[in-house]
């Protein structure tokens, strides 16, 4: 389970920078939050927070999976289709890199409501 939340943390930083490379500059960062590149993790400087987290799914259409989650750190009011892109940016990369980090694994995004959700193989060990 390690091994696999550190892989999934790594791609996450990825998909972290692209987002911050395409919008980074768009809005002013919240006073209290370091600047991109600030500290150890992207997920704590810069002004997108972007990372995975599971969800057992109950009430869900699509049952469990990890829940992709896109915050930003701005005072700025964000308008919704602004917002709405950033999140489709974000789960189109984590389409595009899962192959790239879990080869081996039979992983997609799926969209449910206003949310996308990573399902598939979650398995560890061997089967």
């Amino acid at each position: 389970m390690e091994q696999f939340q550190t892989r999934m943390k790594k791609m996450f930083d990825e998909v972290d920078d692209f987002i911050e490379d395409l919008y980074g500059e768009s809005y002013p960062l919240h006073p209290m939050r370091p600047a991109r590149g600030q500290t150890s993790n992207p997920e704590a400087d810069g002004l997108f927070y972007v990372a995975a987290n599971f969800t057992p799914g109950f009430g869900s259409e699509l049952g469990r999976g990890y829940l992709i989650q896109v915050s930003m750190s701005t005072l700025e009011k964000v308008d919704k289709d602004v917002r709405r892109a950033i999140y489709e940016a974000a789960a189109n990369k984590v389409k595009e890199l899962l192959p790239l980090h879990f080869p081996e694994r039979e992983l997609v995004v799926r969209q449910c409501k206003n949310h996308f959700k990573i399902q598939g193989d979650f398995s560890l060990g061997e089967r």
